[in-house]
């Protein structure tokens, strides 16, 4: 090896400080335990978010997050909201969809989420499939329809495959979010299960909820390795003690939810098996807080920054 200049070590010792001040420090101190940003899901703060996206993208970003997912656009057009996440800096791979607008305007869709520098669009929730009447329930005040047959399931893989290959196209791919309810039965097969079979593997990905498949009494692991490649996406949220399986949407919610590290399911073991599993980005949700929801998501970062890698 050379003998290292002067000159040669002063731009080194330049670049490294330019390297700490334009943030690239700070995104080391935010990379437990998997080596990756820490990530937020934006519906955890979603009133303040609407209220004043610029603001909570900041308040984000002060606690220590590197990375977020968008649950809405809200008002703010999708190249505007690229800007707010770029100069609070944050990144946002990834964004949640409708399986309507998967099944309608897909062009518009498709736009948004590339005028917002996306690279994963997620449908966050099945819906059932054309020409059918469900009743609809309210949770956190927004409509549901509470359960789903076989027939919506094959419905979604058709849509989901279709979908997926105009992403891809587009150069985004396409991921469906579980809850619980996608682990009712089927002839013994869970709807998840039979919707992820029937589909093109690599059109059609998870953003694996770990408290949902928790909740419907599955082992998350056992899912990660079942579909190992599959899973770019952990969806983080802990689940309080006590609580009897169920595959009721209505009754796996409400206030089953905890800050990360304060209930029962084992992160650790999630973790070590998440690179295996294919993980790219993992964000913390909690649909429902206790208390400020800005403060429940720091109390989540701060044991997922001091968690072992």
């Amino acid at each position: 090896m050379g003998i290292l200049h002067r000159r040669d070590f002063l731009r080194g010792g330049a670049a490294a400080l330019a390297w700490a001040a334009s943030g690239g420090a700070s995104r080391l101190l935010r990379a437990n335990p998997l080596g990756l940003p820490i990530g937020l899901e934006l519906y955890t703060v979603r009133q303040q978010f609407l209220k004043d996206p610029k603001g909570t993208l900041a308040a984000v970003a002060a606690i220590g997050y590197g990375e977020v997912e968008l649950f809405s656009f809200g008002r703010t057009a999708p190249a505007d909201l690229k800007a707010m996440v770029s100069a609070a800096g944050l990144k946002a791979p990834s964004g949640h969809t409708s399986a309507q607008a998967l099944s309608g305007n897909l062009d518009a869709t498709v736009a948004q989420f590339r005028d917002a520098g996306l690279d994963y669009m997620i449908c966050a929730f099945p819906a059932v499939r054309p020409g059918v009447a469900q009743p609809l329930v309210r949770i956190a005040g927004r409509p549901f329809v509470p359960t789903f047959e076989l027939e919506d399931y094959k419905w979604m893989a058709g849509v989901f495959n279709k979908a997926g290959a105009k992403c891809q196209e587009a150069g985004l791919q396409l991921g469906y979010h579980c809850h619980n309810l996608d682990f009712k039965e089927f002839d013994g097969q869970p709807a998840l299960d039979y919707l992820l079979q029937n589909t093109d593997a690599k059109l059609v990905q998870l953003e694996h909820d770990c408290f949902w498949v928790a909740r419907a009494g599955k082992d998350p692991v056992d899912y990660m390795k079942r579909y190992a490649g599959r899973v770019p996406i952990l969806h983080i949220k802990d689940m309080k003690p006590g609580l009897t399986p169920t595959t009721d949407i209505t009754q796996g919610g409400g206030d089953a939810f905890t800050e990360v590290g304060k209930g029962v399911i084992d992160w650790k073991r999630i973790f070590a098996a998440a690179p295996d599993a294919g993980v790219k980005h993992y964000f913390v949700e909690q649909d429902k807080c206790d208390g400020q929801p800005m403060d429940c998501a720091r109390a989540s970062y701060e044991y997922l920054k001091n968690m072992p890698g």
